[in-house]
């Protein structure tokens, strides 16, 4: 699309028109107006024209040229519509429009358009270039790579042409390529925002992270008003866990452009992730409004109308996501099927991750989240073609990213399988990957986390007594990752006055978020020292606010956030009757589980077997201090393997400790129709087994350096 050129430093007013002119000569001026900046009378000369002449085809282009300028899109698209359906529309007309439907969403129109103009104009670049970018978003990757070939190797020193075809080489997985092309753009024209931006997002994807900010905020000033360079910083922000820093990127947008489908999308996304989905909602909807066409828009909607659990409206803005054209066509029927797997419709999940696969084979996303549903047998066809896919990801440009996905499905695929070598093989490389993107250091957490028990004395705890919000709604369920908690939230949100809400990260965000008079964050357990019980309330009652609106009327909710372990004096000086569970599992079975799995939320300790087992023991001595510190009315204790050898005697224990009258649904808890969120979505459908009990014995040999760090050896296996 022709870019309008930018405004002259001394602008002040454009030279009047010639009165007598003809329209020709009226519109010549008009777009000598517009290149020069002076919007206003462009837009005057064009009414004027078409005051003459209603449907002047070239009056109609420039307004929508102007009124995309000036970001109204919807007019933008009208005007350039009725220029199109005039008999003099050039094929710069149809390239336009067709770039202007491609960002409203439209991309079955955008595709017509843009066909039309290289009909029309077989040599025009700009024409190949649109058509390109609309394939791209539509999916038709190789397609669009062909036609942006065309466009470099007709302008080989057009920075743009590069750039474009950079984004298709991404979207195909070649990543090298796509680097190539960035690369040439930038040292074409070092001022191009655009190609920083770009960049920006691959270097993210590569786990370059703080080169990738830098090149996002280099394509920032070098142009204030890319919205696409905003919201990839917004992304390394996300990346990092750091939604705050996220919308402050996302409002930026908004500020100047606030119906962008994109900034609304993102917006709607960060904000689920802040466990605020009722907040998501308007904004998701904002953006299915500003993009009907989009399939990004629906399925953002969907996943915020399941996190709020309403999965069958979810499952509509899934399927309407699936059926418009969107440059990765699997990603909507691949959450659609996760959605199915959380509320325990496997067959039909089942049937969702066969659709996704069908459409790219060659998605590392469908095969990890699909390999969580099934049990694999050694002859299993998928080993083999998983395997085949990770041979070729190198060739293929695949990124370290997928190929680790690829390691832990394999890993998985192949213990189920009994094939011990072969999958710890695969599990050690996928572990490797992940912690080669992670800056942790064990010795500091452990220093961390006994700096956490000095902090929460005695002392404190009696000089603070009843200071925080008395509400007894929340139900805390913490420990390790993989030690039982989904099994006992499960069966807590078996009763009927329990709503299990999962794993919410409102308190770590809470804490996260509070700062000094300078304003910056004071950091944890430090801020403890500054609390005053005025604050204990306040953040108590901040909480149980944020609680009560997912409660579902129930007067007690769960917040299975296993990492609040690190919190839970905090929890008990601000909350002093919540209750909190504490669960245990055997060391070893709970670190080889973490071991084995790429969790979605950030576990630093869990991807290497040295520094697994030395957090445990820290974690260990934490939690030993809670045990001792902590009124066992509140604070209590419970043994995976006790739940699994006796589990009604603990699970009345539980109600009980809980304020709560017994209900036998809670022994029916595999039977309990509820979204579960976690790697354990499919052991708790199923009826208490003990599988898992004692499993890390048979794979003593594989787990040495864990063991040597928990002060165990093998002849204990």
């Amino acid at each position: 699309m022709p870019r309008k050129a930018k405004l002259p430093e001394a602008a002040t007013a454009a030279p009047p028109p010639q009165p007598g002119m003809t329209i020709d000569q009226a519109m010549a001026l008009a777009y000598g107006h517009w290149n020069a900046g002076y919007a206003d009378q462009a837009e005057q000369l064009c009414q004027q024209v078409l005051q003459l002449w209603p449907e002047h085809f070239d009056a109609l282009h420039l307004l929508g040229l102007l009124a995309h300028g000036h970001g109204n899109l919807p007019l933008a698209i009208d005007f350039l519509r009725r220029a199109c359906n005039t008999p003099r529309a050039s094929a710069l007309f149809h390239s336009n429009l067709a770039e202007m439907l491609r960002q409203s969403g439209e991309l079955l129109e955008a595709e017509k358009a843009a066909r039309r103009a290289v009909t029309l104009d077989n040599n025009l670049p700009a024409g190949w270039n649109n058509l390109g970018i609309v394939l791209q978003e539509a999916g038709k990757l190789e397609e669009s790579r062909s036609c942006l070939q065309k466009v470099v190797e007709r302008t080989p020193d057009n920075p743009e042409a590069h750039n474009n075809l950079g984004n298709s080489f991404k979207r195909m997985g070649r990543l090298n390529d796509a680097r190539r092309h960035y690369d040439q753009a930038i040292a074409l024209n070092a001022s191009y925002s655009e190609a920083h931006s770009n960049l920006a997002n691959l270097l993210n994807e590569l786990g370059e992270v703080e080169q990738a900010l830098a090149e996002a905020r280099l394509a920032i000033e070098l142009n204030p008003r890319n919205a696409d360079a905003y919201l990839n910083a917004a992304g390394i922000a996300l990346g990092q866990k750091n939604q705050d820093e996220a919308m402050r990127w996302i409002d930026n947008v908004l500020s100047f452009a606030p119906h962008h489908p994109g900034a609304l999308i993102a917006k709607a996304r960060c904000l689920k992730e802040d466990d605020r989905p009722a907040e998501a909602e308007q904004f998701a909807r904002q953006a299915v409004v500003a993009a009907d066409k989009s399939s990004e828009a629906h399925e953002v909607l969907a996943q915020v109308l399941q996190a709020l659990d309403r999965c069958d409206e979810a499952m509509e803005h899934y399927d309407k996501a699936a059926s418009l054209p969107t440059a990765t066509p699997e990603t909507p029927v691949v959450s659609k099927a996760v959605m199915l797997m959380e509320i325990g419709r496997d067959r039909e999940s089942l049937q969702a991750f066969d659709q996704a696969r069908a459409i790219n084979p060659r998605s590392a996303n469908v095969w990890f989240n699909r390999c969580e549903l099934k049990k694999f047998t050694a002859d299993d066809p998928d080993i083999a073609a998983m395997s085949a896919l990770l041979d070729s990801a190198a060739a293929n440009g695949m990124g370290p990213a997928d190929q680790m996905s690829l390691h832990f499905a394999l890993g998985k695929a192949l213990m189920d399988a009994g094939e011990a070598e072969p999958a710890f093989a695969h599990l050690a490389e996928g572990n490797r990957l992940k912690r080669a993107t992670i800056d942790f250091d064990v010795e500091s957490a452990a220093n961390w986390l006994s700096d956490i028990a000095m902090t929460f004395d005695r002392e404190r705890m009696t000089r603070f007594a009843s200071a925080g919000d008395p509400s007894a709604m929340p139900i805390f369920i913490v420990g390790m990752p993989r030690s039982g908690t989904t099994l006992v939230e499960q069966i807590l949100a078996s009763h009927p006055q329990v709503q299990g809400a999962g794993e919410l990260t409102i308190l770590q965000k809470m804490v996260d978020r509070i700062s000094g008079p300078d304003l910056r964050p004071i950091g944890y357990p430090q801020l403890v020292e500054q609390l005053l019980p005025e604050d204990l309330a306040r953040l108590g009652g901040h909480y149980v606010e944020r609680l009560r609106g997912l409660s579902q009327g129930r007067s007690r909710v769960v917040d299975k956030m296993p990492a609040n372990f690190l919190y839970a004096g905090l929890i008990h000086l601000i909350l002093p009757n919540a209750r909190i569970i504490h669960c245990r599992r055997d060391a070893v079975d709970t670190c080889l589980s973490c071991y084995t799995k790429l969790f979605h939320g950030e576990q630093k300790f869990a991807y290497e077997l040295r520094e697994l087992g030395l957090f445990y023991r820290a974690y260990e001595r934490l939690t030993d201090h809670w045990a001792k510190l902590l009124p066992a009315q509140r604070y209590t204790e419970v043994c995976y393997e006790s739940v699994v050898d006796d589990l009604e005697s603990e699970a009345r224990k539980l109600i009980a400790f809980c304020g709560l009258e017994w209900n036998e649904a809670c022994l029916e808890f595999h039977k309990t129709q509820r979204p579960v969120r976690t790697a354990s979505v499919n052991q708790v459908r199923q009826p208490i087994y003990r599988a898992s009990v004692g499993r890390w014995k048979a794979h003593a040999r594989h787990l040495g350096p864990l063991l040597d760090a928990l002060g165990l050896t093998l002849e204990q296996a």
